[in-house]
């Protein structure tokens, strides 16, 4: 399989996991060793983030506090804040995922970031999704997963609560409809 770096994972509605079920996912690593992405339609609840905030050190509750909305970026270190931004120029400390996205996880280049009043597209994940080596083709295989190119304008500006269903009916599908199970044929 080709590499998905800079693709969506729009999960398919037979996943009864909580943490992946609606998902969509950006994926920002994607080799012969595993994949890493970003689950980008998940936003932390309120009360959720206040208990989380709780335990954690002051730069880091700080940052929280900065944000109006953090995301569930999935169940690996969830105590790691990410940054998914779309300017390079934003930080040196960023990792080119591609032309249009950046991630960082330095915690005084996210704070920096973040108080910077220039609005440029970003959104603060909270730990990652991740995929060992073959995993993730696997799951794509058995029909899991759904892969679809990716914009900023739907990554930054759709809202959260809508992605997975527009990106799932983009496929001509109507979730109602679909199979509750999974597999090949």
């Amino acid at each position: 399989m080709n590499s998905i770096i800079n693709h969506i994972l729009i999960s398919m509605p037979h996943i009864n996991d909580p943490l992946f079920n609606n998902s969509v996912i950006f994926i920002c690593e994607h080799d012969e060793k595993g994949a890493m992405g970003l689950i980008i339609n998940k936003c932390f609840q309120k009360k959720d983030l206040k208990e989380l905030n709780d335990d954690i050190n002051e730069e880091s509750s700080e940052i929280l506090n900065i944000v109006s909305n953090v995301y569930f970026g999935g169940p690996v270190l969830i105590e790691r804040g990410i940054l998914l931004h779309s300017e390079k120029k934003y930080s040196e400390q960023s990792i080119k995922v591609s032309d249009d996205f950046f991630i960082s996880s330095d915690k005084k280049t996210l704070l920096s970031m973040l108080k910077n009043k220039k609005k440029i597209n970003n959104r603060l994940f909270l730990g990652h999704s991740g995929w060992s080596s073959g995993q993730l083709e696997n799951e794509i295989k058995n029909g899991d997963w759904l892969v679809q190119d990716t914009s900023p304008e739907f990554i930054f500006n759709v809202p959260a609560e809508q992605m997975w269903s527009i990106a799932f009916q983009s496929y001509g599908i109507d979730s109602s409809n679909s199979p509750s199970f999974g597999g090949q044929a």
